[in-house]
């Protein structure tokens, strides 16, 4: 079946996955083979095209050193949901989550947690703030 889209919660799940994936810094081969699995598989549940049954999400969980609950937090249409402490974003915060999943934001939220020294942090927030502000004057 060409084009079938993946279901929203597969996605999302994927999607988590391969945020803390990245976070730890490992890659898709060395996860796959923590798991008995192909790089490629990885991909297909990062991407949510195959869903992760619970036993292998289990697993991946404890590779990845994170609670299960963390896949679905902020995953689409689950009513009632309330937020995990420290974990859990608003809602009008997801963009966020969103940039860190990609390789632009993880590299720049790496080297960012890498300045020791305060005052370059805000130098760096301010100049990035002073950025943006005139891409929008454009």
């Amino acid at each position: 079946m060409a084009g079938k889209k993946p279901n929203p919660i597969d996605a999302h799940v994927g999607s988590r996955v391969r945020l803390r994936r990245m976070l730890l810094g490992m890659s898709q081969e060395r996860l796959g083979n923590s798991i008995g699995l192909t790089f490629q598989q990885v991909q297909k549940y990062e991407k949510g095209a195959n869903r992760i049954g619970a036993s292998r999400l289990y697993h991946i969980s404890n590779i990845l050193d994170v609670p299960v609950g963390f896949f679905f937090e902020e995953a689409p249409g689950i009513e009632g949901q309330s937020a995990t402490p420290g974990m859990a974003e608003p809602e009008s915060e997801a963009f966020i989550l969103e940039f860190l999943n990609t390789r632009e934001g993880l590299e720049l939220n790496r080297s960012f947690t890498k300045i020791a020294d305060a005052k370059v942090r805000k130098s760096v927030v301010d100049l990035v703030r002073a950025l943006s502000e005139l891409a929008k004057a454009k």
